[in-house]
């Protein structure tokens, strides 16, 4: 606990707090003192959090920190009986709850800081289902949650450019280096025109060398252009190719078919297009149409300060009480015909949302089949090439591709461990070898000046006796300084002592009188404890049972009060419910047809009368669209039909009018008319 102290109030007295506090300051502090030093610890951490505590209510200082500690994922220990202690610690600024935060805060500052910032942009609003149904409401909230993710792509690209080892500063030295090379490169120029402006017909010679450099320039361009053409008939061969097997698959599945099952799977194929042109691809073309109008407003804006996100943060805030508020509203009135509208809205948008789904579904997993078929006649058409041979298929290829992932696995293995004992051979080798050519270049050189001087060895006894002499000297030292330091506190404890000793003689005698009384006062007060005691148990038995026979008079008055209420209420509604069955039998049996048709009954009949018409017509209808497209395209066929038919008749006729004339014979693939 000292250590986790300590580690705090250094950190306190650094920057950017600077509270220059000791460990008894600090322990000193009250609990509002200390709330506020986590707090301030907080907006630290994240800015929004810089509150003076006294300003704030208990209850909201507590709510606000939960609230971050849980974004930071601050875990207290223990399960949730300390849980909840850990809360109330926090609301009355518990030193054993405050330290370890403050510690964990203090550990890793600039992680916190980081998460606390994505956490502004990261949390997400959770919006309710029914919400969600209203189209502008899931659109808001589909941009929404695709600006989260284009801004934690942002945030992962920023960090790995952070990352990545390019600084301004080298950046800065590698233009500085790039300028002096452009320099170095202008004066080179300089000094070559200046050397061939001496030689003969240099202005011819530098016209060739131009149109040299123009041809090499050209040769290079064609030789690309003629590579990117090489690639085009490549590709251009391997699309032949692929269209020859689907037209190869498509003549076999057109032959071992029948007429009913391609009309059925062109008109389950007419029907998913026509549902992919005329509601899918419009409504995603409308959605990407809104998040580029939102983004190019974003950009167009411009850059937001803290202040101004604080500002949305409130209009938000406001905007968000607005809806709550009608939507109270619209559940206080409550009225049924929009419950039931609400009802088949939900589910409306749960099938279309599943149609969508299915649509997308179907859509991925024709495009993986055409992928995959596209692959495995490629995958084909080379290993015929290659070896002639069929391809595996079945049981055989699914041991042989165990066979190689074993063997695949186990060569990986083997060859990473041997590229791995390869580099480290090559490390070790190669520092063995510097470190041996440095010290044998090192002792060569000291022989060498020991020997000039007449001296050899005399570096290592040299050293050798240094190192001793530095440690006798440093061991005499701390003796030394042991034994002044230990006659001095001798003589200082004594002096104290004795000094104590002198002051505290007569404050011990007074002390002894003092005690006698002290004893002569507590039995005193022992005495009338006790009296007191027994006297405020006899009132307090007495008052209890007042108080039990207030409370069940007043229980029995509210009884009689609340059934008084009842049973007025319950007479008043009888009167009513009887005046409208009389007035109802006096219209139901009067002779007058307008005081009959004035009749509940009428009404009630009516009413369900309608309500049955408009469900057969709202049946009649959802009937008449589901069958109007169908419909109509049986109308266009039969049309068509119709057409065809009457071709036939019309060449039928012809054929009759041509064998009126003469006789047409086919023989030989040839027809021959006869007179």
């Amino acid at each position: 606990m000292s250590d986790q102290i300590k580690f705090i109030v250094d950190n306190l007295n650094k920057e950017p707090f600077r509270k220059n506090y000791n460990l008894i300051t600090f322990d000193s502090l009250e609990p509002m003192q200390l709330l506020q030093v986590l707090s301030d610890v907080l907006a630290e951490i994240d800015p929004k959090q810089v509150v003076d505590i006294r300003e704030e209510m208990p209850e909201q200082t507590a709510k606000r920190m939960l609230s971050l500690l849980g974004i930071l994922k601050y875990k207290p220990p223990g399960n949730a009986t300390d849980m909840s202690n850990f809360r109330q610690g926090l609301v009355i600024g518990s030193k054993p709850v405050i330290y370890p935060v403050l510690h964990w805060l203090l550990q890793r500052t600039n992680e916190l800081k980081k998460r606390a910032y994505l956490a502004r942009f990261l949390i997400k609003l959770e919006v309710p289902s029914e919400f969600l149904q209203d189209e502008t409401v899931a659109d808001t909230n589909k941009q929404y949650e695709d600006l989260m993710e284009a801004f934690k792509t942002l945030h992962k690209e920023c960090e790995q450019l952070k990352t990545s080892g390019f600084s301004t500063a080298e950046i800065r030295r590698d233009i500085s280096a790039m300028e002096e090379e452009k320099d170095q490169l202008i004066k080179r120029v300089e000094r070559l025109k200046k050397r061939v402006e001496t030689v003969q017909n240099h202005q011819r010679m530098l016209k060739i060398a131009r149109q040299l450099r123009v041809e090499k320039e050209r040769e290079e361009f064609l030789a690309q252009q003629k590579q990117e053409q090489k690639n085009q008939l490549f590709h251009a061969v391997q699309r032949l190719q692929r269209i020859q097997n689907q037209l190869k698959s498509m003549r076999h599945a057109a032959a071992d078919a029948k007429p009913e099952s391609l009309m059925k799977r062109l008109e389950e194929e007419i029907k998913f297009n026509s549902y992919m042109v005329t509601e899918k691809f419009p409504k995603e073309l409308e959605n990407k149409k809104k998040e580029l109008h939102f983004l190019q407003k974003v950009v167009s804006e411009p850059a937001m300060g803290h202040s101004d996100l604080l500002e949305l943060e409130s209009k938000i805030n406001e905007i968000n009480t607005q809806i709550s508020q009608l939507i109270e509203k619209k559940m206080m009135r409550n009225e049924p015909i929009e419950g039931k509208l609400s009802l088949y809205r939900q589910q409306a948008s749960i099938i279309s949302r599943k149609k969508e789904a299915k649509a997308e579904e179907l859509q991925e997993a024709k495009e993986k089949l055409a992928n995959l078929e596209r692959e495995v006649s490629a995958k084909t058409n080379q290993t015929r090439e290659f070896d002639g041979t069929e391809v595996l298929k079945g049981d055989e290829f699914k041991r042989y591709v165990s066979k190689l992932r074993s063997k695949s696995t186990v060569f990986k293995k083997k060859h990473q461990i041997i590229a791995e004992f390869k580099a480290e051979f090559g490390l070790l080798q190669r520092t063995e070898e510097l470190l041996k050519q440095r010290h044998e270049n090192i002792q060569h050189q000291l022989q060498t000046i020991e020997e000039k001087k007449g001296i050899s060895g005399y570096s290592y006894t040299q050293e050798e006796l240094e190192r001793v002499s530095a440690l006798k000297s440093e061991v005499d030292e701390v003796k030394g300084r042991t034994l002044d330091d230990m006659s001095e506190m001798v003589k200082k404890l004594n002096s104290l002592v004795s000094e104590k000793k002198s002051a505290l003689a007569p404050v011990i005698k007074e002390l002894r009188q003092l005690r006698q009384k002290c004893q002569e006062l507590t039995q005193e007060c022992d005495e009338k404890k006790s009296q007191y005691d027994s006297c405020a148990a006899g009132l307090e038995s007495n008052r209890s049972k007042l108080e039990q026979e207030v409370r069940g008079l007043r229980e029995e008055c509210l009884q009689d009060e609340s059934r008084y209420h009842y049973t007025n209420c319950m007479i008043k509604n009888l009167e009513v419910q009887l005046c409208r069955a009389t007035d109802e039998m006096k219209a139901y049996v009067s002779s007058d047809q307008q005081e009959k048709r004035k009749a509940i009954r009428q009404y009630t009949k009516n009413i369900a009368e309608q309500e049955n018409l408009g469900k057969k017509l709202r049946e009649k209808q959802k009937a008449v669209r589901e069958s109007h497209g169908p419909n109509m395209k049986q109308v266009k066929m039969w049309r068509d039909f119709e057409q065809l038919m009457e071709c036939k008749k019309q060449c039928f006729l012809k054929q009759q009018s041509q064998t009126s004339i003469g006789q047409v014979i086919q023989e030989g693939g040839e027809d021959r008319l006869i007179l």
